[in-house]
């Protein structure tokens, strides 16, 4: 099974033959720009398209603490996306209360095991908004 580096890799090398449907679900490629380093890093992450959008979770399983990728756009909310082939830029934000749960069932429809993390942390596990700049 894909996880972390390897899946990135694969992912880039197959045009996401290899790393995009993964555990009966989908994943996108996520490059933020590391807010103290300003490096790039690409994380996998479950998404779901959402309109003109797409949708992700920034879970880390229900870690008390959100994942780096997370705090790296909350500094730097501009993005490189890539779905199968296609790379783009997008700009991030982190989803209000009113689309919350609309957004929360569509993701844990997806991989229920969202609701579980919720049960980890006291932390509200954010849903960020991927809208392409196109």
């Amino acid at each position: 099974m894909l996880y972390g580096k390897e899946h990135v890799q694969r992912y880039r090398e197959t045009d996401g033959a290899e790393g995009h449907d993964w555990n009966n679900t989908t994943v996108l490629l996520l490059t933020t720009k590391g807010r103290k380093s300003g490096k790039p890093y690409t994380t996998p992450l479950i998404y779901q398209p959402h309109g003109e959008s797409y949708v992700v979770v920034a879970s880390k399983g229900g870690d008390p603490d959100h994942p780096d990728w997370y705090k790296n756009l909350q500094v730097n909310p501009e993005v490189e996306v890539q779905i199968k082939g296609d790379t783009f830029r997008a700009a991030t934000r982190t989803a209000g209360s009113q689309e919350r749960p609309e957004l929360w069932r569509l993701m844990t429809a997806t991989w229920p095991d969202y609701d579980e993390y919720t049960k980890k942390t006291d932390r509200e596990i954010p849903i960020v908004v991927l809208e392409p700049a196109r």
